[in-house]
């Protein structure tokens, strides 16, 4: 190989070693990822009752565009046109933000609003599911308006995971409520989401010791558990001899949320990046 041919190679390949272990651009694949599976899982959730409303296309349209543009920009952030991806990932989150926040008006509207009692806040809509789209908007914007060379880069990252993990406790002690909690099991998924809660909030009040970070991983740790063995424990039935309905989209749309403890796992990647971003600035400024 040509010597300058070959000094060229081996600068792009640095160069993408770079990126890629780059932690907001890890982030952005991050994002990038989560809007792609949004699309499964909105299309999911609203074919159980057959998309009823015509708004309810919104966030699965939603979802194929902005993972679109989202890639495109991941892209042109590899080949280092960082204003053009700068601006396609500001559009994506600006729009994500929105469709999450009208998402929850909408929810809340259905019945909670009209009731205002707790049987309709369990058996609505679930309310907090929509803010995934405020949250992903946000993680965007955080990537596109904050220096990631800051502490507060990280802080803001987890400050973000934080709020993931509210949501998720929300999430799981509703959706249990609603067969009261007959499987003893289903209060593991609320306490450990408690305990993420903790932690982060612990980590977003003040500055972290290398201890409490540690703390921090080996909860995430027990929420990626919690999450495999939930999902484990929601995808069984499908394979039980007749499953629940008959068929194999009938029991997705009317069993157990299948994709639902996967995002103890999420949350904990996310929570984990903010902690390794923390730690490693930590580091940095130890004498």
């Amino acid at each position: 190989m040509d010597p300058a041919t070959e000094s060229t190679t081996d600068t792009a390949r640095s160069a993408w070693a770079d990126l890629y272990l780059s932690r907001p651009f890890l982030l952005e694949v991050f994002v990038l990822s989560n809007l792609t599976f949004l699309i499964l899982d909105v299309y999911l959730a609203h074919s159980f009752n057959d998309f009823a409303h015509w708004a309810e296309w919104i966030p699965v349209y939603f979802s194929l565009g902005g993972t679109a543009i989202l890639a495109l920009a991941v892209w042109q952030e590899y080949r280092r046109r960082v204003d053009q991806s700068r601006w396609m990932g500001l559009a994506v989150g600006w729009a994500s933000i929105l469709v999450g926040l009208a998402g929850l008006v909408w929810h809340l509207e259905g019945w909670f609003f009209e009731s205002v009692t707790l049987k309709s806040l369990v058996y609505s809509a679930p309310f907090v599911a929509p803010l995934s789209f405020t949250g992903l908007g946000c993680l965007l914007l955080l990537n596109r308006m904050e220096d990631p060379d800051a502490p507060a880069w990280g802080q803001w990252v987890v400050f973000l995971a934080l709020g993931g993990f509210v949501g998720n406790f929300a999430l799981s002690l509703i959706d249990h409520a609603q067969n009261a909690f007959f499987y003893w099991t289903e209060w593991i998924p609320v306490v450990v989401s408690a305990l993420g809660v903790g932690i982060l909030t612990s980590i977003v009040l003040r500055r972290p010791t290398r201890q409490v970070l540690l703390a921090g991983y080996g909860i995430l740790l027990l929420n990626v558990v919690t999450g495999l063995l939930g999902f484990g424990l929601h995808v069984a039935p499908l394979f039980q001899e007749g499953g629940l309905a008959g068929g194999l989209w009938d029991d997705l749309r009317f069993g157990a949320p299948v994709f639902a403890p996967l995002l103890f796992v999420d949350l904990a990647m996310l929570g984990t990046l903010g902690l390794w971003d923390l730690h490693a600035k930590l580091i940095d400024v130890s004498p």
